[in-house]
This record gives C-alpha cells, sequence and structure tokens, in this order.
C-alpha cells in the first residue's frame, strides 16, 4: 500500500510476535520486582515523566523539549540509582540458574550437591525461644552472599546446635540483640546488623526485628526466621514478604522447602498462612 502514511507496522511475523511476548515478560518481571515498594511509585512517575516528553516532542514545543530532553539524556543513571536494589534482585534471580549456581559452587571450591541443612535445630531452638517470649532473628543465606552482613557482627564460624542457639538469644547474653546469619551449614555470625525496610505498606504492628528481616530479604534471597519479644509468634520472612504466626509443623515444612532440605514433593503441605 502507497501513500504519504505507510502502515508497515501491520507487517507482524513471527519476530515480531516474539519481540512482544519478551517485552510483556520483561515488564511483568519488572512489576513484580517493584510491587508492594516505593519504587513503583517512582517507577510511574518516570513513565509519566516520558509520556509527556513525548507528547511535548510531538507537538512541536521546542523549549520544554530540549528542557525535559536534558532530564532523560541522564535517565538510565537516574533509574540505575533510585532503582539499585531492584536491579540487584533482578540479577539475583537470573544468577538463581541451575549453570550459574554450579560455577559458583566450583568457583568457591565446595560442591553444589552438599548435605542439605537440617532445619531440626532451628524450628526447636526457635520454639522455645517463642514460649519464653524471647526475641530471635535467623538469617539463612541461599545463593546471595551474605558475607557483608556477618561482618557487622561477632564471627563464629561453629556448628547448629539448639543449645547454641539458646545461648545466642538468651537476653541476658551480649550477643541477642541482633541477627544471626547461618551459611555453608554453620552458624556464621552473630549479633549481625541488617538493613531496614522502607516499604510503607509494612504494618505499624510489625517492630524493629521484623522490619530488618523484611529489609534484608528485599536485597538478597535469604529466608529469615523472626521469633517475636512481644507476641512470641513465629515467622518466615521471604523475598519481602512476612508468613506470620506460625505453628511448629508448618514452620519445619516451609524451613525444608524453601532450604531445600527436602524436595518440594516430600515437603509436608503449607497451610495458607497470613503474609503481608
Amino acid at each position: 500500500m502507497t501513500g504519504p502514511y505507510p502502515i508497515n507496522f501491520l507487517h507482524f511475523g513471527w519476530i515480531d510476535a516474539a519481540d512482544v511476548l519478551l517485552v510483556t515478560v520483561l515488564l511483568y518481571q519488572l512489576y513484580k520486582l517493584l510491587r508492594g515498594s516505593v519504587a513503583l511509585n517512582v517507577a510511574l512517575g518516570l513513565i509519566s515523566f516520558y509520556l509527556l516528553y513525548l507528547v511535548v516532542k510531538a507537538t512541536g514545543m521546542e523549549l520544554l523539549t530540549k528542557i525535559l530532553g536534558q532530564f532523560m539524556s541522564v535517565g538510565v543513571l537516574a533509574s540505575i540509582i533510585l532503582f539499585q536494589q531492584e536491579i540487584r534482585r533482578f540479577l539475583l534471580n537470573v544468577g538463581k540458574a541451575t549453570a550459574l549456581e554450579r560455577v559458583r559452587g566450583w568457583a568457591r571450591g565446595r560442591p553444589t550437591d552438599a548435605a542439605p541443612l537440617a532445619v531440626g535445630p532451628f524450628v526447636e531452638a526457635a520454639k522455645s525461644l517463642s514460649n519464653k517470649y524471647t526475641g530471635a532473628l535467623i538469617c539463612f543465606a541461599q545463593v546471595s552472599d551474605l558475607t557483608a552482613f556477618a561482618e557487622s557482627g561477632d564471627r563464629l564460624d561453629a556448628e547448629i546446635s539448639k543449645r547454641l542457639l539458646l545461648s545466642i538469644f538468651n537476653k541476658t547474653s551480649p550477643l541477642h540483640d541482633g541477627a544471626v546469619i547461618v551459611a555453608n551449614g554453620r552458624l556464621q555470625a552473630a549479633r549481625c546488623i541488617l538493613p531496614v525496610s522502607e516499604n510503607p505498606d509494612v504494618p505499624a504492628s510489625l517492630g524493629l526485628r521484623h522490619r530488618a528481616a523484611i529489609g534484608l530479604s528485599e536485597i538478597t534471597d535469604a529466608v529469615v526466621l523472626v521469633v517475636s519479644e512481644e507476641t512470641g509468634a513465629m515467622s518466615l520472612v521471604r523475598h519481602g514478604e512476612v508468613h506470620r504466626n506460625l505453628a511448629t509443623g508448618e514452620l519445619r515444612a516451609r524451613l525444608n522447602e524453601w532450604l531445600l532440605s527436602e524436595s518440594p514433593a516430600k515437603a509436608a503441605p503449607l497451610k495458607s498462612g497470613a503474609a503481608v
């Protein structure tokens, strides 16, 4: 078809279909990363700003176009600064691929098929601490390297045991104020400082311990076990979501599934726990 307004975009082939599909998947993954955070509002603001720039440019407003164009020219750099945590989470998700994880295991000099972590001591310790209304914060490292957070506390590199966990979180212990980091099947460090979540949607009923657990799970793939000092409730935090008021059996089942101690097929069925 000829004319002053060609409609070549109507020639839709397999490459175009794949292009649209990949863009759709990318936008959906971007939405999942930004959902429930302040970054989502910032992203919507940037998109609105870009649409305004396109409208101004199409209408021929040269002065305003030049002014807005200066902002758009640094948009990529500004996006990296504003969304550094979300970009980190996206790259962590990419790094979970089997091939990449095998390379990481080989590079660190340890086998990728190491023995799964036994969750029994953690479940029993959490139950005991819950009955005594003693707070606890235990972080389980997975693909993400938590060494930087471990260095903020006191190095332990100790074998896992219920007695040691109870001793650490005893209210009279100098190590109780902070988080314990578990990595490579050992208690790596205690009294560690975690980043506090800035998500405005976190309920006010959750204290600083829960906010610290959410903050770590927002920027890493770690699973965090929290015991509330006020209510004694046991919770698990993963990917920024809090699963609260877990019973002992449900706590064990979720840890087994999420830490790959058991295959999902063998793990106990999970109840629909509350999440925020």
